[in-house]
């Protein structure tokens, strides 16, 4: 299943925007982060179409962390000026290739969009699993955020409209629990290896980024975590 979050909003009429063009491409959940108020007579629902009547109505609030606890999380960002030495914004695939990604795999996944001064910040893209960006001119990259949902969302129809035929999945996605225990096992090992205190959020990140992309199951995800325990298990038995 594929999940829109939206997070900080500055406009309802964004919001609506964007329920709407999931009501075109066959999504429905919507959830939100520390969202505007909603007036059912202001121009959220006066946007929204006939989303106004269920994909907005039964949007929820949510917080960041729910979001990563318990999707496959994806960035979108218009801003990519990374490049392979860092690894906040980069590497980030574009909606066509994410469509392509995902259709390969189960998961539950939430396409994340932030607000529209700023977008989202490094810090929460951090957190987020994979990257997407849409290719646009070099001389003004930004999109509206409902037209950069719009143009996410379309390239999604292949996997969520219900007259499409999809292939069934290759594999399971590890849950999120797993997949953040990973992540965690990971940092442990890094203070256990002394990797440089000022080099572990990159190397995190990278990580991050590394399992996002490869999308583990269950079983790899388990044997990873049980490599890096036993790996630092032996170093700090070392130590003593």
């Amino acid at each position: 299943m594929i999940s829109v979050a939206v997070v900080g909003a500055e406009t309802p009429g964004n919001v609506g925007t964007i329920a709407r063009s999931m009501k075109n491409f066959g999504l429905e959940e919507l959830l939100l982060v520390n969202p505007p108020e909603l007036d059912p007579d202001g121009e959220a629902y006066g946007f929204a179409g006939q989303a106004r009547e269920d994909v907005l109505p039964n949007s929820r609030e949510v917080t960041f962390e729910h979001l990563i606890e318990n999707y496959h999380t994806v960035g979108c960002t218009a801003v990519t000026n990374e490049d392979a030495r860092k690894h906040v914004r980069y590497p980030f695939r574009t909606p066509r290739e994410l469509a392509d990604s995902l259709a390969d795999v189960r998961a539950d996944t939430c396409l994340v969009f932030g607000r529209e001064s700023i977008g989202l910040t490094n810090a929460e893209l951090a957190e987020l699993d994979e990257v997407c960006s849409i290719p646009a001119s070099e001389a003004y990259p930004v999109l509206n955020l409902g037209q950069a949902a719009t143009i996410v969302l379309y390239e999604m129809r292949s996997l969520t409209l219900e007259s499409t035929q999809l292939p069934d999945p290759t594999h399971d996605r590890a849950s999120e629990r797993e997949i953040e225990g990973l992540h965690d096992q990971f940092a442990t090992f890094l203070e256990a290896i002394d990797h440089p205190e000022e080099k572990r959020d990159k190397a995190g990140r990278l990580f991050r980024r590394l399992v996002g992309r490869a999308h583990p199951t269950d079983r790899e995800a388990v044997t990873l975590r049980g490599i890096f325990r036993r790996a630092q298990q032996r170093i700090d038995s070392r130590k003593k």
